[in-house]
């Protein structure tokens, strides 16, 4: 009798403690309470089969070894009696990747997290998870010849748009894509949208890139692209700065398969300009806006025993790539000194001629290459290699890396 006294006793006190909270948050009314309790149930008894839709699951497990050196005026920066403590020259990952796509008839939706972690006993790392995509999008016109689909969320900026030295920050945003095959011409499209830069100070760029491939049959290709960063006057200097960029790209390039290599193989050359760019004591009050690169691409992967390669020549002023976009060799940067301020992330006030420095004002060259060793596991190799483009801008600096990745693919 006392123990169903008790548990009376404690069911009434926990009504009574749920029905204050309840009253408490405005949020959480009945309604919301029948929805989510509707939903649970619902999801439960759903098949992806019932839901009309092909449902895949990917992922990747990946062991990666980078060599790096650094080097800056003389002085060794990475390893042991490197000047920036804590920062390896030797250093090993393991990661993995799992990938949801879902696709009806007019709508997907694909996701994509990513766990990377050093390895080590005890200089290894259990952290890292990262929401590298997620993004919702739909058919609005299914013809003939053209498409024309939108799609909202996250994704790397490459994913849509081409470069060997920008694009490589992710896009939060909306993308309108319009695409079309003209038999006289070649395959038109346009992918354009807006996306967020900083929530914190209401900041939203504008990207869009055009292209036409396989001109009149040719394996001719043309691409422009233009990202707007400068959107926003800041009353702030650094900030004004920071997103001084108006990047202006154009690519040209040639698709081929040469009877004796039985490969595809591309040659390509892009030029880009920023606009936006204005004449600084960090540059010597000129313009270092511009950059270039070309190169060569061999091969594809599909099955056991391919391979491809790709190599090129980049050349990338001061003041040509904001850094969170640089996707090109860049300089290593282990001490994260900025180009406009004294810090990468914008902090630590305006910096000196003597040391901007930031991810860009080098030229290298970049070569990857990659092997299936069977249907599932990927040898990936790469080399890249970089010098200071313009000494009178910041420190000297030589930068090297090599990498190694085993990568297993389900």
């Amino acid at each position: 009798m006392k123990r169903l006294s008790l548990l009376l006793g404690t069911l009434f006190l926990s009504s009574t403690l749920f029905g204050q909270i309840v009253e408490q948050d405005e949020k959480l009314n009945q309604d919301e309470i029948r929805a989510l309790r509707d939903w649970v149930i619902t999801k439960r008894q759903v098949t992806v089969k019932e839901r009309g839709g092909n449902l895949s699951i990917s992922g990747e497990v990946r062991t990666e070894y980078q060599s790096r050196s650094e080097i800056k005026n003389g002085i060794k920066q990475l390893g042991e009696n490197g000047a920036v403590r804590n920062k390896p020259s030797d250093q090993w990952d393991v990661e993995v990747n799992l990938m949801l796509d879902y696709r009806t008839d007019r709508a997907w939706a694909s996701a994509k997290i990513e766990y990377d972690n050093n390895m080590g006993t005890t200089s290894g790392t259990f952290r890292g998870l990262s929401l590298e995509r997620a993004y919702l999008g739909g058919r609005l016109v299914n013809a003939d010849t053209y498409t024309i689909d939108t799609e909202i969320g996250r994704r790397n900026f490459g994913n849509v748009f081409d470069s060997r030295i920008q694009f490589g920050s992710f896009m939060d945003g909306l993308v309108f894509k319009y695409d079309q095959a003209l038999d006289f011409l070649g395959d038109v499209y346009l992918h354009t949208g807006p996306f967020l830069i900083n929530e914190n100070r209401n900041h939203y760029g504008f990207v869009g890139e055009v292209g036409l491939l396989n001109i009149a049959g040719t394996g001719l290709f043309a691409k422009y692209s233009l990202i707007d960063w400068d959107t926003k006057n800041f009353d702030n200097q650094i900030q004004d700065l920071l997103w001084s960029y108006v990047n202006s790209q154009g690519i040209l390039g040639y698709r081929f398969t040469p009877k004796w290599l039985d490969k595809a193989v591309t040659l390509y050359l892009a030029g880009l300009i920023n606009s936006a760019a204005k004449r600084i004591e960090l540059t010597n009050f000129k313009r270092a806006n511009w950059a270039w690169y070309g190169g060569f691409s061999i091969g594809s992967l599909r099955k056991k025993g391919d391979w491809s390669v790709d190599a090129n020549w980049q050349m990338v002023s001061a003041q040509a790539v904001p850094i969170a976009d640089v996707s090109g060799i860049g300089t290593n940067n282990a001490e994260n000194a900025g180009f406009h301020t004294i810090r990468q992330d914008g902090s630590g006030g305006l910096n000196t001629l003597a040391n901007a420095r930031g991810q860009t004002n080098y030229k290298g060259v970049a070569i990857q290459f990659l092997y299936l060793l069977s249907n599932n596991v990927t040898l990936y190799q790469s080399w890249g290699q970089s010098w200071t483009l313009d000494k009178s801008i910041g420190p000297n600096v030589r930068f090297r890396q090599y990498e190694l990745e085993l990568i297993f693919a389900f």
